[in-house]
């Protein structure tokens, strides 16, 4: 029997051998098929699904046949429906191969290039890197002077500033006699923390750079940064490459314990990420009209030239980068392997830069509550202020903060991907072709959206020209709270009982109740995209999920009054404030008082890449912080039920008078 079988992804034409009993979503990872998996190959989302072809393709030389997979699983039915079944359709994370196979991709299994929007915003900052400038100037060796290289460099840098007991890396010593040299004894030295060398460069020079980096669980976010002014001269942000292996991060916990291999390939992936993000982030430079600030017109920035490293990321991505085993974190009591800051050399980790460059992770809170969410502390500065803020970070894995100078307490909320798309059945990524932005008119029940990637809304489009391939989270959160406030589903969630509307109807085969948002011409996958009753549901469990969280963290705080919500990550970007309030997304607030405040957690970075001080101070407030445990709280079921309901089964919600129609906000 042959071990190996060919599988070739249509219509991208990836192909090759893969050994017979892996998954075909398996065979996609190692194959580049473009194929999505927001679960991570957990059979719940149903992205995967591709349709194994049947016949003889003389083109490739091979056979396909349904039979050349392995039987059919009790999970597919759930995302297959039988006239599916009979045209081939699997799901990938399911099939295994037994024999040669070609597929067909769906358009909307295919993962497209992620739009990222992590701008940098403006911050106050003191600038104190911890690698700084010092250009020395010495005299030559003579027979009267032989001093050693390094002891004349270091006799120098004690001489003109004062410098004493540093260091250097061996790399930057390999190199000390050439360099010295070449700059006739005048160099510029790099040094870390006024303790160790890390570059020397014959000359004089005035700019050096450094980067910080946002890693999330589904996208990456880099910002480089000149040391000697603070200007943030390029960004650049990808999405995570470990979203083969799972949308959220308890996705990616499961594939590091089940898989022998599984944690050295996540870090792997990430590493190749980083290297990749800081890669474009130089070209970025390169490309700008007169290149590098200081610099020769010749000459251009390269990684050699990244002086500095800061990273956040939520606990899991912090250990996968570090190469420590998630597995413990993910039971309770919820243990990372370390909470405090930590400095390495960036090459033991694989990282393409300046070899002697270290790179410097910001602490832990506890549990999930990563190095991102202090980043955020960094950047917001809630233990500085007298107002009651609840600082709310929305993703697959939601962070909130509350609390003042008086005291902070901090918890995680397993919101699960529905909110940025996974378990939606049309849901998506911020991809080309995702409704981001949805009105629904009452009473006529006429539908608006807008697309990602084109500046028209639907009304001011004609119906081929959208392109529609699903819709991605913030399409989601105007979903339900339009859904509600048009009177298409009640305050329970489900589609009214009179409900009359050309868009509403049946699945034949489910007999699901479903809504249409954009009809089969609209799209680019040949058919209407729907929000189904199960799709409403997955939404309302993640917004009760992060309710909750915000209810129990007051009750911890001794239920203070929220003088000001901020919401952080691309949400606080693109959520329509007025759509969160109505859905029930976190208790009731005057809208003025609602900010949304882009990437904390990236500038945060940023801000102790630029101020060394700021490390020692992450240090201190992430220690200061109370981690509350949701899992065992006995309200947490009781909270959560009251959340279900939109925008709240019982918690009043005055501030939104006047946003919804009294008979849809007062309905019982």
């Amino acid at each position: 029997m042959a071990e190996e079988a060919t599988v070739i992804f249509q219509p991208a034409g990836n192909r090759g051998k893969v050994k017979i009993g892996e998954t075909l979503l398996a065979a996609s990872r190692q194959l580049g098929g473009d194929l999505e998996s927001l679960c991570g190959g957990n059979k719940v989302c149903g992205k995967c699904k591709v349709r194994i072809e049947a016949g003889v393709f003389d083109k490739f030389g091979l056979t396909s046949s349904q039979a050349h997979a392995s039987p059919w699983l009790e999970e597919e039915g759930a995302f297959i429906s039988p006239g599916e079944r009979e045209q081939g359709y699997r799901l990938a994370c399911c099939a295994q191969v037994t024999g040669d196979i070609l597929l067909f991709v769906p358009e909307e299994a295919r993962a497209g290039k992620q739009v990222v929007s992590k701008e940098a915003r403006s911050l106050d900052f003191k600038l104190d890197p911890a690698v700084k400038l010092y250009y020395v100037e010495m005299p030559p060796p003579a027979p009267e002077d032989p001093l050693g290289d390094l002891d004349r460099l270091y006799q120098a840098l004690q001489r003109e500033y004062g410098l004493a007991e540093l260091s250097i890396d061996i790399h930057a010593l390999q190199d000390l006699g050439d360099l010295l040299r070449r700059g006739d004894w005048k160099v510029t030295v790099s040094l870390w923390m006024e303790r160790e060398v890390l570059r020397v460069r014959p000359g004089r020079h005035e700019h050096h750079y450094g980067m910080a980096i946002d890693l999330g669980t589904t996208t990456l976010a880099g910002y480089l940064c000149d040391l000697s002014n603070g200007e943030v001269v390029a960004t650049a942000s990808q999405m995570n490459p470990q979203c083969k292996y799972g949308e959220d991060i308890m996705s990616r916990v499961s594939y590091a314990i089940n898989h022998s291999d599984g944690l050295a390939k996540m870090h792997h992936e990430i590493v190749g990420g980083i290297n990749q993000l800081m890669t474009a982030a130089v070209e970025e430079v390169e490309r700008e009209p007169g290149g590098i600030a200081g610099a020769d017109s010749a000459r251009t920035l390269s990684l050699d030239d990244i002086e500095d490293l800061v990273v956040v990321g939520n606990t899991v991505m912090h250990h996968v980068l570090l190469g420590l085993n998630p597995r413990h974190v993910a039971v309770s009591p919820f243990t990372p392997a370390l909470q405090h800051s930590l400095d390495l050399k960036a090459r033991r980790l694989g990282l393409r830069l300046n070899p002697a460059v270290y790179l410097h992770t910001l602490p832990l809170e506890a549990g999930f509550v990563g190095a991102d969410n202090v980043g955020v502390l960094l950047a917001e500065r809630p233990h500085e202020q007298d107002r009651m803020q609840l600082i709310i970070d929305i993703g697959t894995n939601g962070e909130l903060v509350l609390g003042n100078r008086q005291g902070l307490a901090c918890t995680s909320c397993a919101t699960g991907p529905a909110l940025e798309g996974a378990q939606i059945t049309h849901g998506m990524r911020a991809a080309p072709g995702a409704i981001e932005r949805i009105r629904i008119y009452p009473g006529e029940h006429r539908v608006d959206y807008k697309v990602v990637g084109k500046d028209a809304w639907r009304s001011h489009s004609r119906p081929q020209d959208m392109q529609v391939k699903g819709i991605c989270g913030s399409g989601v959160l105007d979903l339900l709270a339009e859904l509600y406030r048009g009177g298409i589903i009640d305050k329970s969630g489900a589609f009214a009982e009179d409900l009359e509307s050309p868009r509403y109807r049946q699945d034949p085969e489910t007999q699901m109740g479903e809504f249409v948002i954009a009809w089969a011409p609209e799209t680019s996958i040949d058919k209407d995209i729907v929000v189904t009753q199960k799709d409403i549901r997955q939404i309302q469990l993640a917004k009760s999920a992060l309710y909750s969280g915000c209810k129990l963290l007051l009750k911890h705080m001794g239920n203070p009054v929220i003088e000001e919500i901020k919401i952080c990550g691309a949400f606080g970007v693109h959520v329509d404030k007025e759509q969160a309030l109505i859905m029930g997304l976190f208790p009731d607030i005057a809208l003025e008082r609602i900010k949304a405040v882009g990437n904390a957690a990236g500038d945060g970075a940023r801000l102790a890449l630029l101020d060394h001080k700021l490390r020692q101070e992450a240090q201190r407030v992430a220690s200061q912080v109370t981690y509350v445990e949701l899992s065992g709280h006995p309200d947490f079921q009781e909270e959560f039920l009251g959340a279900i309901e939109i925008p709240h089964a019982s918690d009043p919600f005055p501030h939104l008078k006047g946003l919804v129609p009294p008979e849809i906000l007062e309905q019982t």
